[in-house]
């Protein structure tokens, strides 16, 4: 099953020429999940990959540049005719936020929901479990955890048959977990194997609640709106360097690093390099690039520029 993140917006508070306000599109399956809508948001979907059929939209905290683009998202899904309901998730206060925009909005035809989460309110969506991450900003901010249900161990047809199990019916017995002609399950399925996890930070300082939530994932997409030469800036204003990113990655064990919500004084590459000196996996994604998730047997995370072919994934 696909799991893969389109970088739709990467750009700090201030949009520049070449990045949009954050906005990350996660694709499972057929869930389309929206984390952070920065003003520009529906623009930037529709020149990369259409203005799709969104099954949720998750915002990180309420500063304007990770929600003001939420207005006119509504609208025009609503002006396409969309009937499916749609939710929207975020910290307390969101509620509020989107209200006081009703009357720009206007009456929507389709249902919309808002639901304020706590941190211990997880959600779940098919084999995909969204976690929400207190993480260290000015104001209230989560981040997300996105952990994919484990996969049943292989089934050894091989072995089944040598012991006696016939093709057919009965293999599938067997993977329901029955015991056929006295053969036991585990006698021929292997171990479960783990689902898959990404991560990512919203707004925040380096954050010790974030690298245990972050522990073991595939990809951990995390902010870099500074270099190391402001570190001080980065402290009093609740966000990260790219340094501490690639720290972050370190102590949590990750596969891949992305940095995003770069500050337009940089063009990205000292950013970069800042990061791989201390975490050699990390990419700093432009808008329209995506990063491809496939099950651990079947490679590392990868960058896919934007207008490069993606390789098929598969199931497992």
């Amino acid at each position: 099953m696909e799991l893969s993140v389109l970088f739709a917006g990467t750009a700090g508070s201030a949009p520049s020429a070449r990045r949009g306000l954050p906005a990350l599109l996660i694709r499972y399956g057929g869930e389309r999940i929206l984390v952070d809508c920065g003003e520009g948001t529906q623009r930037q979907l529709i020149r990369s990959v259409g203005l799709v059929e969104l099954t949720d939209v998750f915002i990180t905290h309420l500063h304007l540049d990770h929600w003001l683009g939420l207005p006119g998202l509504l609208k025009s899904l609503d002006l396409r005719d969309r009937t499916r309901p749609l939710q929207v998730h975020g910290p307390p206060g969101i509620r509020e936020a989107l209200a006081s925009m009703r009357g720009v909005v206007g009456r929507l035809r389709f249902p919309l929901e808002v639901v304020e989460l706590a941190p211990e309110d997880a959600v779940r969506r098919g084999e995909l479990e969204i976690q929400p991450v207190n993480v260290r900003h000015r104001t209230l901010a989560y981040g997300y955890v996105f952990i994919e249900d484990d996969r049943p161990g292989r089934f050894d047809a091989e072995l089944a048959t040598c012991l006696g199990v016939q093709f057919g019916p009965d293999f599938g017995r067997l993977q329901r977990g029955e015991v056929v002609n006295g053969v036991r399950p585990e006698q021929v399925i292997g171990e479960a194997r783990p689902g898959r996890k990404v991560a990512i930070s919203g707004d925040t300082a380096p954050c010790e609640t974030l690298a245990l939530a972050a522990h073991g994932a595939d990809l951990l997409i995390h902010e870099a709106t500074f270099a190391e030469e402001e570190h001080e800036r980065a402290r009093l204003t609740g966000h990260s360097t790219a340094a501490q990113a690639a720290r972050v990655a370190l102590d949590a064990d990750v596969r891949l690093l992305a940095l995003t919500h770069i500050s337009a004084r940089y063009a990205g590459r000292q950013l970069r390099d800042e990061a791989r000196a201390i975490f050699p996996d990390t990419e700093l994604p432009r808008d329209f690039d995506s990063i491809e998730v496939p099950f651990v047997e079947r490679g590392a995370p990868r960058l896919v520029r934007a207008g490069e072919a993606p390789v098929p994934q598969s199931g497992g």
